[in-house]
């Protein structure tokens, strides 16, 4: 699992230009459906057939990262934030330019001689800029406007269990589905279509494209929420690495699948906790759910720390037991039928 997904978070999937990152997907998904296929906005779908009612099994594709604005004087490229960066974060980040070729650049970080007051604030858009060594001219060409730009940060263990790098929102999530989809291997089990969706970052419109042509009789979305760290109040952070499955409680949430899941993951000793939310849940479940006449959903997070950074940390045991319990659902549902 750790190979998986280290693999799939090394594989460029900035908003808007997802297709690396999708094709990657697809490969490791194909060996475990019946089908597999990539729809017009470029979102991956796999479907196995099985017994009882459709279920939709969804994680996004993109990752966040920047878009290029415009180049100055001495090869500099303005830029701006694609999805939610944290700008406090981005001084002193190595990061890859995608434009007509790939290239390296850094994001200048003033020494701390220099610091004016007020230096510790966050980076305003309009003043982020990407150092690339080239010269005006050879910025524009090789970097027009609208390339993206990622985080260079390579995936990386700590320790036996838990794992540090860009995108693990939300390629921990499409890591668990692959790995559900290996548990049902042999399995009944109720029909089910996987969806890797484009654009969860910017809006959600890749899963709420898929799903209205899909409309399922229930889908289960997976994602990544805020793990407990050092000065964040538990009140915010509601996972803990190593603590399991987050099951989301929400009103834009089925209330029915998601104490039926609490129920499985005791009945399979499954790790888990509850996750209280009292409005949208911020994923793809709310756009999910509002698609063709309604699709009841449920939540499933990974924690994760350091969330939007170059350097998001989980525990691979949470991703192991987001795919049982996954697995478990739909066996189940299978078996009714």
């Amino acid at each position: 699992m750790r190979q998986m997904l280290f693999d799939l978070c090394g594989a460029t999937g900035v908003t808007g230009l997802e297709r690396e990152a999708a094709r990657l997907a697809a490969e490791y998904l194909a060996p475990l459906c019946d089908a597999v296929r990539v729809d017009p906005l470029g979102s991956v779908l796999g479907s196995k057939a099985g017994e009882g009612a459709h279920i939709l099994l969804e994680a996004h594709l993109d990752q966040i990262g920047l878009v290029v604005t415009g180049a100055e004087d001495g090869g500099f490229l303005r830029a701006a934030p694609c999805g939610g960066v944290d700008r406090r974060l981005l001084c002193g980040q190595e990061v890859t330019v995608h434009g007509t070729e790939d290239f390296f650049g850094v994001i200048p970080a003033s020494a701390p001689h220099l610091a004016e007051k007020d230096s510790e604030k966050a980076l305003p858009a309009t003043a982020l800029l990407i150092d690339t060594g080239l010269t005006r001219a050879e910025a524009e060409r090789k970097a027009p406007a609208g390339s993206r730009v990622r985080f260079r940060t390579p995936p990386v263990a700590l320790g036996e269990h838990r794992v540090t790098a860009p995108a693990l929102d939300d390629r921990a999530g499409i890591c668990a589905l692959l790995r559900c989809m290996e548990l049902l291997q042999g399995q009944r089990h109720a029909p089910v279509t996987v969806l890797f969706a484009v654009q969860e970052e910017t809006g959600g419109a890749g899963a709420q494209a898929a799903a209205y042509g899909l409309q399922p009789a229930q889908a289960l979305v997976v994602d990544v929420s805020f793990a407990q760290a050092p000065g964040v109040p538990a009140t915010l952070a509601q996972g803990k690495l190593g603590g399991g499955v987050m099951v989301g409680f929400a009103p834009v949430l089925d209330q029915g699948m998601s104490e039926r899941l609490c129920a499985l993951a005791e009945q399979s000793d499954i790790a888990f906790t509850r996750e209280i939310m009292g409005g949208r849940s911020y994923t793809d479940a709310d756009k999910i759910q509002t698609t063709g006449s309604g699709v009841p959903c449920a939540l499933l997070s990974i924690p994760l720390r350091n969330m939007h950074s170059a350097v998001e940390t989980l525990d691979l045991r949470d991703v192991e037991a987001t795919a049982q319990l996954l697995a478990a659902y739909i066996i189940e549902k299978g078996a009714a039928a």
